[in-house]
């Protein structure tokens, strides 16, 4: 593990001077990301175990509705993402004072009750994100042993399995793991996580482009889909670096092109090579099952991806409580006291509360494990404060926009159609949770 020590830059220290080129202008460490390490760290976030669900997504809507779907959000969240890079400063966008999260900049430009929204939906997301993620693996983690046993004993098996022996495993290793403390700077892991999604999404999508429709009966590829009722700093002038804003809309653009056209095609050629899908899942419900080996590095693949993604989701939290008790409690032990061992260095509050987030995440996933109504839950949830809402209200108020005017009007228009869109996902969401519990008993996997 790399440990980032904080270091004191002063004339008294003696090295303003040593240190003054590793320091941006507001004083904190250089940024040193650029337009590819951005768009290669928002791809990796995106790119998750929710792009196996698109084909199912897909057969719901058919081919005439479903990829002008894909290609408008990704339109829509670029337009939004590109108004979010604008709020990066408050008040001047070149010279105003940096927000370092969401809520930063929430606070900064928006304020009041309006702080306390956001965070609660962000922590709401965060804590769904550590639900999702624990079924996904679990699934990820069955799914391999129901392929080798298809590959032995035939399809005709029925290889039924649980999955609370995987969740409770997935639970452990995550108690464990949230015991390093900013396991989300840890610098490998982003790699890591990057060559998994790019695994398990591409045999995903090399599985669908193989599959031979003429050799299997699969249920039919529709217009419409599934049938009603079917299942540089100021500093440095001659190397001035460009606006912070300029650099997220470049990477923004690259990102989200990459991803829709990667989304567009997996849940187009997934529906395409298998028409309406029994599961939710590209890699358990399709009908994949040879060469078993390969379906098995892709679930593999998974695991691997969503036990670094879960502590970097679950980072957050982690932050809020324990920053709020050194804030009430600051000469505790219990709050500050740490035993380090190897990477790990737990103090008696993180022992106790990141395990008791974990064990909870863990016992809500063993009593909802519905993939696809999970992802689509938390889609919906996040999807219009987040990504629609907050961006649109900071920078009308950042950039000063007009009440009534043009511009003010179709922002407004904009976030009232998505609300309802999600509105709409949401009501989705639970109506298959409602169908889902009329046939499943939870904790039985």
């Amino acid at each position: 593990m790399v440990e980032i020590k904080p270091v004191e830059v002063s004339l008294e220290a003696g090295n303003l001077a040593e240190h003054s080129a590793a320091l941006d202008d507001d004083g904190r460490p250089r940024r040193t990301g650029t337009v590819l390490t951005a768009s290669a760290h928002i791809v990796t976030a995106v790119i998750g175990s929710g792009v196996l669900s698109l084909p199912w997504a897909v057969a719901q809507l058919g081919w005439a509705a479903a990829p002008p779907v894909m290609l408008v959000f990704g339109g829509v969240m670029y337009y939004t993402s590109t108004l979010l890079s604008e709020c990066y400063r408050a008040g001047d966008p070149a010279t105003g004072r940096r927000s370092y999260s969401y809520m930063e900049a929430v606070r900064a430009i928006l304020g009041g009750a309006k702080v306390t929204f956001c965070g609660v939906v962000q922590y709401i997301n965060l804590a769904a994100i550590a639900v999702g993620y624990t079924i996904a693996a679990s699934i990820s983690m069955q799914a391999v042993g129901r392929a080798n046993c298809f590959h032995a004993r035939g399809h005709a098996d029925a290889c039924r399995t649980s999955s609370v022996p995987y969740m409770i495993a997935f639970g452990a290793v995550q108690v464990a793991f949230s015991q390093i403390p900013n396991f989300d700077q840890i610098k490998w892991l982003s790699i890591v996580a990057s060559v998994m999604s790019f695994t398990y999404s591409s045999i995903g999508l090399g599985l669908a482009s193989r599959a031979d429709r003429r050799e299997r009966r699969v249920p039919g590829v529709t217009l419409t889909g599934v049938a009603v009722g079917a299942g540089l700093t100021v500093m440095q002038k001659g190397r001035r670096r460009p606006s912070e804003a300029g650099v997220m809309k470049k990477a923004t653009a690259i990102s989200i092109a990459t991803t829709t056209a990667f989304y567009t095609l997996c849940g187009c050629m997934g529906y395409a090579a298998s028409g309406t899908p029994r599961r939710d899942n590209l890699l358990t419900g399709f009908g994949f099952y040879e060469p078993f080996w390969l379906v098995d590095v892709a679930n593999a693949a998974i695991v691997v991806h969503l036990v670094g993604a879960y502590q970097v989701f679950c980072q957050p939290i982690f932050a809020f409580v324990e920053s709020r008790a050194a804030a009430a409690w600051p000469e505790s032990a219990f709050v500050s006291k740490e035993l380090r061992v190897g990477p790990f260095a737990p103090t008696a509050l993180r022992l106790t509360s990141r395990s008791v987030f974990v064990c909870l995440a863990t016992v809500v996933a063993m009593a909802l494990p519905f993939f696809g109504s999970i992802v689509g839950l938390i889609g919906a949830f996040s999807f219009w404060p987040l990504t629609v809402y907050f961006p649109i209200e900071m920078y009308i108020k950042q950039r000063a926009v007009t009440r009534g005017s043009t511009k003010w009007i179709c922002l407004k228009a904009l976030a009232v159609v998505c609300l309802l869109v999600s509105i709409a996902a949401a009501a989705g969401s639970i109506a298959g949770f409602v169908s889902a519990f009329k046939v499943f008993r939870p904790f039985s996997g």
